[in-house]
């Protein structure tokens, strides 16, 4: 696993302005949010148009909280999303059935044991998204998770763990520098309001990001 770069999500996308911006900064990711109590859900027919306007190299992400199989199947089918993120109670076999590679957000509150079933069940997710507010769904909130509870745990076998929850510009680089995750997820941090993001913010989020690694390697 390359740990010597940490990838950036942008999530919560509603917009094409978004998107450009996002991309020119260096995004490595861009979700679209498909839980209906989400302020920043997407529809369907909106989402299709967006994810048709992303470059290549660029992946799209399509998130989920305790959806049905038929919600799910219908965005598969009409967004075509390069990966899923599972943010509820889903079980392992459920996120399988897809015929898509996924990701699953773990709620930091859980305790280690705990965690571990949840590893165990989702043998073949692609990753971890650790977040305070995970197993709500929504997210977006803007409060971090005690980062002392952030998992050090590394050898063969072991999925990338991706930090999320209250990240920003102006904290991005302490997170990044202390944790040294494989990957950040980044929504209300990055915005002007729910669902609509600043293009000065997103730059400055992944400069900092880039920032921290290169003191890390430098050190």
């Amino acid at each position: 696993m390359d740990t010597s770069r940490t990838r950036v999500k942008i999530c919560g996308i509603t917009r094409l302005t978004d998107i450009q911006a996002a991309v020119a900064a260096g995004a490595d990711a861009l979700g679209f949010v498909f839980v209906p109590a989400s302020r920043r859900s997407i529809k369907v027919e909106t989402a299709r148009e967006l994810v048709g306007r992303v470059p290549a190299f660029v992946q799209t992400v399509a998130l989920f909280s305790d959806p049905s199989v038929d919600w799910v199947e219908m965005v598969v089918d009409q967004v075509g999303p390069d990966l899923l993120q599972f943010h509820g109670s889903e079980s392992g076999r459920f996120c399988r059935q897809f015929g898509r590679p996924y990701i699953k957000a773990i709620s930091a509150d859980l305790d280690e044991a705990a965690r571990e079933s949840v590893l165990k069940d989702h043998y073949t997710a692609r990753g971890f998204l650790l977040d305070s507010h995970a197993l709500s769904g929504l997210g977006g909130t803007g409060h971090t998770f005690d980062w002392s509870r952030w998992p050090r745990e590394a050898g063969p076998g072991r999925r990338p763990w991706i930090l999320a929850g209250g990240l920003s510009p102006e904290n991005i680089a302490d997170a990044v520098a202390s944790l040294a995750p494989y990957a950040v997820d980044v929504s209300s941090g990055v915005e002007e309001a729910p669902g609509i993001k600043s293009a000065d913010k997103i730059n400055a989020f992944i400069r900092g990001v880039g920032h921290a690694r290169d003191q890390q390697q430098g050190d």
